[in-house]
């Protein structure tokens, strides 16, 4: 039951972590790599409450965050993407299983999409002449909020009885 709880508070604790990258991306356009490391950092608790096996569970999560860090990487020397959502996706590819995090990249991707094409609008709209900044923070939040809540927290409610 303990361990139930220490599961959900860290899911809880991902979730609220996820907001706080969206917020400081809309508000700054940069996420912290503090916010980033504790996310990392907090994973191998995560792993221990879901009852993951060393061999080949953790190991498939962190073969899966190195590839999708060295994707990312070259995607930033394109200049395509920002350092924090390439730091905040390899930290989230650390908590989520290997085909929901597939999941959550296609989902950001639509999600990216949308908020580019809103946020390419109104600028044209405003008629500003700066460079269009993305906080694609957000869509990888959402995107991390939308498989939290879709596949890792239907199993709290039914543990609960609600489900």
């Amino acid at each position: 039951m303990l361990g139930e709880y220490l599961h959900y508070g860290l899911l809880l604790a991902l979730a609220i972590g996820l907001l706080v990258a969206a917020f400081t991306d809309i508000r700054r356009r940069q996420i912290d790599n503090w916010l980033t490391a504790a996310i990392a950092l907090a994973a191998p608790l995560f792993w221990w409450s879901s009852g993951l096996a060393l061999w080949p569970d953790v190991a498939i999560q962190f073969g899966v965050a190195l590839a999708a860090f060295a994707i990312l990487a070259g995607l930033f020397a394109l200049r395509m993407m920002g350092g924090g959502d390439v730091k905040l996706l390899t930290a989230l590819a650390l908590w989520i299983a290997p085909g929901l995090f597939l999941k959550l990249i296609i989902i950001m991707a639509l999600l990216g999409g949308i908020l580019t094409i809103v946020m390419g609008a109104w600028h044209v709209m405003r008629r500003q002449r700066d460079k269009l900044a993305i906080p694609y923070g957000v869509a990888i939040a959402a995107a991390g909020l939308w498989v939290l809540g879709t596949d890792y927290l239907p199993a709290a409610g039914a543990a609960a009885g609600f489900g």
